[in-house]
């Protein structure tokens, strides 16, 4: 199993969670596959039309940013923490 961590900012669209366990592990692009399916408002924050990240969301693999490890090519072992991070701007 897969943790994923969701921030507050995200969690409206995860049933209120701040934790969610997904069976998928592999690559980062299988976890959000079954992200899409379960908690498919959750998705669309995360990954644009194309299914590519959305570039104000960062996510990282047990701490590595994945942009650096593969972009949804990044593995993802059993038993890791995915984390989302929202990118937060203002002036």
């Amino acid at each position: 199993m897969v943790t994923l961590l969701v921030p507050a900012a995200l969690r409206g669209d995860a049933g209120g969670a701040a934790r969610l366990r997904v069976a998928a592990a592999g690559t980062l692009g299988s976890v959000l596959d079954e992200v899409a399916l379960r908690w498919p408002r959750l998705a669309r924050r995360i990954r644009d039309e194309r299914g590519e990240l959305r570039r104000y969301v960062n996510v990282y693999v047990d701490g590595q940013d994945c942009r650096v490890a593969g972009g949804l090519a990044a593995p993802v072992p059993a038993d890791a923490e995915v984390q989302l991070l929202p990118s937060v701007a203002g002036g």
